[in-house]
């Protein structure tokens, strides 16, 4: 561990709170319809996308029909991204300058799924297997629409949460259109330009062929990466134009893009924490959400970081230095500090870009995105997920501390009933089944065994992630595994599935059953919910939730690999 590390890490974690404040300021001016500085240019534009699809804006819906658009073009658009993969070797030559032929069905189910629910796995080499028109017209257009249709999903529960006796949650069509137009678009234009100038390729000209200094002749990737890199990390996506993702330096080449990934990967996932507070008329409520996300996440950085310091003693015990910490699996550029911190922002996040290889960490480091991951994608989450996924918790909390106060809870003003408290619970029990239950039946299955490069605990650590990473809708991976097999291109897939809808419908009907209720003032009674009190209740429901489900198989796994690890053997 060093100093510049530490204060690396610091910096970047100050950047993120500059950033969130006065953007999640902006967004609750965009979930409310107000107009922003960018409406004099865009406006017109908004105007126009109204029109041409029929939309009246003023019509707002009620939480049924919410899921029931939100649902409608989720499907179009999974169909739509599918037939472009199966197709894409029909792309004319400037779509396809590099001929890549047809996706398989299974591997382009398990893509549409990964890039609709903003998982972004990706179980094949984009430069090897991706036409520029699907790059292009496929997936960044899902890079976009996905964390569009999260943050319209935010923006819905929080109405529920803050307004008084509403039916009416919004327009969907209203929200995505405004969030695309006045968030997503202008950040990507700028992002973009940075990349370019710092030398992220942006071109559709074919593959570079040279010959190196041995005579062989070599093949370099290009094509137009800058823009899909910048909206992959703002909106939480993850899936890289290249194999080697943020890791490669036509992706992420200097310190610079480094940290303007890093940052703008968890900036709108906190700054929705501060949105909330804005759109409920209590600031204080939405910074509590914003302290209990940073905590977690910075807790998560410092113990990885610190076992990744220390490097593995197995090598230093043959005299390898280790005052650079485990660098295996690592980019020189950015060395341990700055991996460790994009990987723990990328995990705390939907996001699952990777500027270094998470199956070469430490076990114990290891440990760490895994569990934050499987607590949710809480601390800050998925752009929009986060927020309503911390809401699920909140309902849960309150839930607790009425049993201890013998009180009926309530949350923000609003009494939880069983219905809302039943609810909050499947949505999370809908996750643990799909991880869990994928996991075990990928372990007793000679197909899923088959897929894993290692044995023993690192091996089980393999495919709990992979179940953890696609339920979840993360996408990253641990890159001991091969994912390109029935089994896990169609199991894998129908996860992300789940994990996206199975969990936003039940926190949506939760919207639906509060929206209606009468937000009660607080009492003498009143568990308050914007002090250290609650912030220290809502952390341990979190963590205690994610802790009782899963630890038993993290034990099996990272934790077991690190003790054999000290006995002296690896896998």
């Amino acid at each position: 561990m060093s100093f510049y590390g530490w204060a690396e890490i610091a910096v970047t974690f100050a950047l993120v709170a500059l950033v969130s404040f006065p953007l999640g300021a902006y967004m609750a001016k965009i979930a409310s319809g107000e107009p922003v500085f960018l409406t004099p240019i865009l406006g017109p534009v908004e105007r126009g996308f109204y029109r041409l699809a029929g939309v009246d804006p003023t019509k707002g819906m009620g939480w049924r029909s919410y899921v029931f658009a939100l649902l409608m073009i989720s499907v179009l658009h999974f169909l739509l991204l599918y037939a472009m993969l199966r197709l894409q070797n029909f792309f004319p030559a400037f779509l396809n300058p590099a001929g890549m032929g047809a996706m398989s069905a299974r591997l382009s189910f398990n893509t549409a799924a990964s890039f609709l629910t903003n998982t972004n796995w990706q179980n094949y080499s984009g430069e090897q297997a991706m036409a520029y028109g699907s790059q292009m017209l496929g997936l960044t257009v899902h890079n976009f629409i996905s964390p569009a249709v999260g943050i319209a999903a935010a923006f819905a529960v929080a109405r529920a949460f803050g307004t008084q006796r509403i039916k009416e949650f919004g327009n969907f069509w209203v929200d995505l259109t405004r969030i695309s137009l006045y968030l997503l678009l202008p950040i990507v234009i700028v992002m973009t330009l940075v990349f370019i100038a710092c030398g992220i390729p942006q071109t559709m000209a074919n593959y570079a062929h040279a010959t190196t200094l041995e005579g062989a002749q070599q093949t370099i990737a290009l094509g137009p990466i800058a823009f899909q890199e910048a909206i992959k990390m703002l909106g939480t996506n993850g899936g890289g134009f290249l194999n080697t993702n943020s890791a490669h330096p036509f992706e992420n080449p200097t310190e610079l893009t480094n940290l303007i990934e890093a940052v703008s990967m968890v900036s709108i996932s906190f700054a929705l924490a501060i949105c909330f507070g804005h759109m409920i008329g209590d600031k204080k409520q939405g910074r509590v959400l914003f302290y209990v996300m940073a905590v977690i996440l910075g807790v998560g950085v410092i113990l990885a970081y610190v076992a990744e310091a220390h490097g593995n003693p197995l090598l230093t015990a043959l005299g390898v230095d280790p005052s650079q910490g485990n660098m295996e699996g690592k980019e020189m550029r950015f060395g341990t500090p700055l991996s460790v911190l994009f990987g723990v922002f990328a995990t705390g996040t939907s996001c699952g870009a990777v500027n270094s290889m998470h199956d070469s960490w430490m076990p114990l480091a290891g440990l760490v995105p895994l569990f934050l991951i499987q607590l949710g994608e809480v601390t800050p989450g998925g752009v929009g997920s986060g927020l309503y996924g911390i809401l699920g918790y909140c309902v849960i909390a309150m839930f607790v501390a009425g049993l201890m106060v013998g009180r009926t809870p309530e949350y923000l003003g609003k009494k939880l009933g069983a219905k809302e408290v039943k609810l909050a619970i499947m949505a999370f029990l809908i996750l643990t089944f799909g991880i869990l239950a994928g996991t075990a039946y990928s372990l007793v299955n000679a197909a899923g065994l088959g897929s894993l490069a290692n044995a023993g605990p690192h091996g089980l650590s393999e495919m709990l992630y992979a179940w953890s990473s696609a339920t979840e809708n993360n996408g990253s991976a641990f890159a001991g595994i091969s994912g390109d097999i029935p089994l896990l291109d169609y199991g894998l897939g129908i996860a992300m599935l789940l994990g996206r809808f199975g969990f936003w419908i039940p926190i949506m009907a939760i919207a639906g059953s509060l929206g209606p209720k009468v937000k009660l003032a607080p009492s003498a009674g009143t568990f308050p919910t914007h002090g250290l009190l609650f912030m220290c209740l809502l952390t341990g429901v979190i963590i205690i939730m994610g802790g009782l489900q899963f630890l038993p198989a993290l034990s099996l796994g990272p934790i077991a690999e690190h003790y054999v690890m000290l006995a002296g053997k690896t896998y």
